[in-house]
């Protein structure tokens, strides 16, 4: 078929068909693994159609892999001109189906992936400081482990220890099977490398990965609501009730005892907790003086409805909004009895399956038949 179609194209060669016969000659020279040939028919239907995406794509990825330092050259020049397209589509152009935020964070993930491209066509050419620009560019439009890694490349051969160290880092934070990378048993190996020559050992290396990690993951969070920020008091606070996110002020408990489990659903301790929690609560069924609720902390709070699915909690389940801030909740489980003016009474991070129903029960009880305060001893003990 290649042999017939070429040959009508040196008999027709302004054959009005010329558009489709490259792009079968494409798909059919990338079949038989003739790189060169398809390479020269991808350009060939791009200077055509320049408009045409994802045939420029096509041709930038066979000048990567396959070119010679002047396809490389024309590599950068057709990833510059889809970036510039990309720049200019605007938003009339999207499709119904599809969100603006979603149209925006594809526009960003496509410029990403081009300038990293063009980075490793500039890095091909020995033009570091270019490399370097686009690398940075595509890291800062959507964190990548394969810029990342690339940066680190780079600060390692400029002689800047520090530098590789957090780029290698980054890379290793945000690698998986597909996104360009080396793997992670690699990037482990580069980054202890330069670890090793800057601080003698090892020591310590562990403690910045896991640093690392977390700065990854918190500069790739979409940006969240804060809610109640800055009250200083439980009673100040209005939750929601999850997973609909009905409105709960939670001055309704003011002058109860209020038991609340801070629980999220990655966590499997978590899980085990909730029956002796709700055991605890079905105990106080009848005592309209004590309250319990469970109060979610996910980030992602798209993951509550299918667990409550699942697991079908009996006691009141609240988006915690913040109240784990003012309780300085940073571990899970927790749970926290507040007595009846909101302070907390008893606090416990974490159970032990074998004792935490008579803990529990006694720290209650305890809250329960304290002696209320009179008001100016009250005052006096905020």
């Amino acid at each position: 078929m290649v042999r017939n179609l070429e040959g009508f194209l040196q008999k027709y060669p302004e054959s009005s068909q010329r558009s489709q016969i490259y792009r079968a000659l494409v798909e059919s020279t990338l079949q038989l693994r003739d790189f060169p040939r398809a390479t020269e028919y991808a350009e060939r239907l791009v200077a055509i159609n320049p408009e045409d995406i994802s045939m420029t794509v096509l041709a930038i990825q066979l000048l990567e892999r396959h070119g010679d330092a002047a396809g490389w050259h024309r590599g950068i020049s057709y990833c510059t001109r889809v970036v510039d397209q990309l720049d200019r589509t605007p938003l009339s152009d999207k499709s119904p189906r599809v969100s603006p935020a979603e149209w925006e964070n594809d526009k960003r993930r496509d410029k990403s992936s081009l300038l990293l491209v063009r980075g490793r066509l500039y890095k091909k050419l020995n033009d570091i400081s270019n490399a370097q620009k686009d690398f940075e560019a595509s890291y800062a439009l959507q964190p990548n482990a394969a810029a990342a890694e690339r940066l680190g490349e780079i600060a390692e051969m400029k002689k800047d220890p520090a530098l590789a160290i957090q780029d290698y880092a980054r890379a290793f934070a945000l690698t998986d099977a597909t996104n360009g990378a080396s793997s992670r048993a690699e990037l482990r190996k580069k980054v202890g490398n330069v670890w090793r020559l800057a601080h003698g050992s090892e020591d310590g290396l562990g403690d910045y990965l896991l640093r690392a990690f977390d700065e990854v993951a918190a500069s790739a969070k979409p940006a969240q609501v804060t809610r109640n920020q800055g009250l200083k008091e439980p009673y100040e606070f209005t939750l929601r009730k999850a997973p609909g996110g009905a409105p709960f002020p939670f001055a309704d408990t003011k002058g109860k005892i209020v038991v609340l489990n801070f629980w999220a659903t990655w966590c499997g301790p978590c899980r085990e907790l909730e029956p002796h929690f709700e055991i605890l609560a079905a105990r106080y069924a009848q005592d309209k003086d004590v309250l319990f609720y469970g109060l979610n902390c996910d980030e992602d709070e798209a993951l509550v409805a299918p667990y409550l699915e699942e697991e079908k909690p009996k006691t009141l389940t609240l988006f915690a909004d913040g109240l784990e801030r003012l309780l300085r909740v940073d571990s899970f489980p927790t749970t926290v009895i507040l007595d009846r003016t909101g302070k907390i009474a008893f606090r416990s991070n974490g159970f032990d399956p074998d004792t935490v129903d008579k803990v529990l029960t006694e720290a209650v009880e305890r809250v329960l038949h304290a002696p209320a305060l009179p008001p100016a001893a009250a005052a006096a003990n905020p």
